[in-house]
C-alpha cells in the first residue's frame, strides 16, 4: 500500500480539544504540555503500523500501568489506613470523576455493593455530567468548577466521609471544585491523577500519582492512564475492604447471595471455610439466611444462627476475631 507524504514533525503545541470525551479540562500552555498530552515518541508513526506490530504496542504500552502503581505502593497504602479510619466510624465512600475517569469510579463503587455487601447507603457515585455521561460524553460539565461542589452538598457530604477524586490530567475543573469543598468540610480527600505535581495532586490530603506519560494514541487517557487509575481503584478499595473484615482468609465472604452462580460461591466458600459437606454448608446457609460469615462461624463453633451473630457483632465483624474469641 503507497501512504502520501507525511508532514516531518508533529505540532507538539496543540492543545487539547475540550469537547474530547477523553480530555479533561487540562489548561496547558503552547509549549508545556502535560505528560499525558504529549506525544509517544516510540509511536509517531503509529498509522502505519502493520497489525502485529499496531497490536504488540497497544498491548507492550499497558505494562507501565502496573509499575506506575507500583511506584505509588506507599502512597495506596496510606490512603488504605486513613480511610479504614473514618469508614470504621460509619463514613461513606464518594467516587468523584469525570469522563474515562470517572466511569473508572462509578464502576469500582458499584461493585462494592454486591462483592463486599458495602451498604448502599454509604456509596456515592458522581461523574460530571451526571448519569448520562456514563454513556454519552457530557461536553463542558467537567469544566464546570461549581458543579463539583454543587453535586457534593446535594448529597450531604459530611466531615467523616471519604472522597476518591479521579482525574487523568489531574486539572479538571468539576473535581477540584469537589475536592476544595470536601477539604474545607473536613473530609478525607484522595486524588488519584496521572500527572505528577497536578493541581488535584496538590490539593488531596493524601496524593497518588500514577505517572503513566504519553499515551500510544496521544492524549488518549482511556489506554495506560486509565488502566493505572482501574488497578488503584482495585487496589484501594479491595484493600479497605479486607480491612473492614469483609474477607476471611482470602475467601470473600460477605458477599451478597443474588443469582444462582453467587448461590453456589456461597456454598463452595463456606465448604472451604469450614471442611462441612455439601449438605451441611447448604444446611447452615439456609438456616443463616444465605451469610457466609454467619454460616462459617455456626459451623466452626456449633452455635444457632442468633448466637453466630452476636459473636461476629462483637468481634467487629470480623470471622476469624470471633473464631479466636471462643477458642479462648
Amino acid at each position: 500500500m503507497t501512504y502520501p507524504a507525511r508532514e516531518p514533525d508533529l505540532d507538539h503545541s496543540i492543545k487539547p480539544d475540550p469537547s474530547d470525551p477523553d480530555h479533561e479540562g487540562a489548561p496547558v500552555s503552547d509549549t508545556t504540555l502535560l505528560s499525558t498530552e504529549q506525544l509517544s515518541p516510540s509511536h509517531a508513526d503509529l498509522d502505519m503500523f502493520g497489525m502485529p506490530d499496531l497490536i504488540a504496542a497497544l498491548i507492550s504500552d499497558q505494562h507501565s500501568a502496573l509499575r506506575a502503581v507500583e511506584a505509588a505502593a506507599p502512597a495506596l497504602e496510606r490512603a488504605t489506613e486513613a480511610a479504614v479510619e473514618r469508614l470504621l466510624r460509619g463514613g461513606r465512600l464518594v467516587y468523584l470523576g469525570a469522563g474515562t475517569s470517572g466511569r473508572l469510579g462509578v464502576l469500582d463503587g458499584v461493585e462494592l455493593l454486591p462483592t463486599f455487601s458495602w451498604p448502599p447507603e454509604r456509596l456515592v457515585t458522581l461523574i460530571a455530567g451526571g448519569e448520562r455521561a456514563m454513556f454519552r460524553a457530557a461536553e463542558g460539565a467537567e469544566d464546570d468548577h461549581a458543579a463539583g461542589q454543587r453535586d457534593l452538598e446535594r448529597e450531604e457530604l459530611a466531615p467523616g466521609d471519604v472522597l476518591i477524586a479521579l482525574a487523568a490530567s489531574g486539572t479538571t475543573p468539576y473535581v477540584l471544585g469537589g475536592v476544595a469543598y470536601a477539604n474545607a468540610l473536613g473530609a478525607l480527600t484522595i486524588g488519584i491523577s496521572n500527572n505528577p505535581g497536578s493541581p488535584l495532586l496538590q490539593a488531596a490530603a493524601i496524593a497518588i500519582a500514577l505517572d503513566t506519560g504519553p499515551e500510544v494514541i496521544s492524549g488518549s487517557t482511556r489506554l495506560k492512564a486509565g488502566t493505572a487509575q482501574k488497578i488503584t481503584l482495585n487496589t484501594l478499595s479491595s484493600a479497605i475492604m479486607v480491612r473492614l473484615n469483609k474477607v476471611y482468609g482470602n475467601l470473600m465472604v460477605d458477599l451478597q447471595v443474588t443469582n444462582i452462580k453467587l448461590r453456589r460461591r456461597a456454598l463452595a466458600l463456606t465448604m472451604l471455610a469450614t471442611g462441612a459437606s455439601q449438605a451441611e454448608a447448604a444446611a447452615a446457609l439456609e438456616h443463616a439466611d444465605d451469610h457466609v460469615k454467619t454460616a462459617i462461624v455456626m459451623l466452626r463453633l456449633h452455635l444457632e444462627p442468633g448466637q453466630a451473630r452476636a459473636a461476629l457483632e462483637q468481634a467487629g465483624g470480623s470471622v476469624r476475631a470471633a473464631l479466636e474469641a471462643r477458642a479462648e
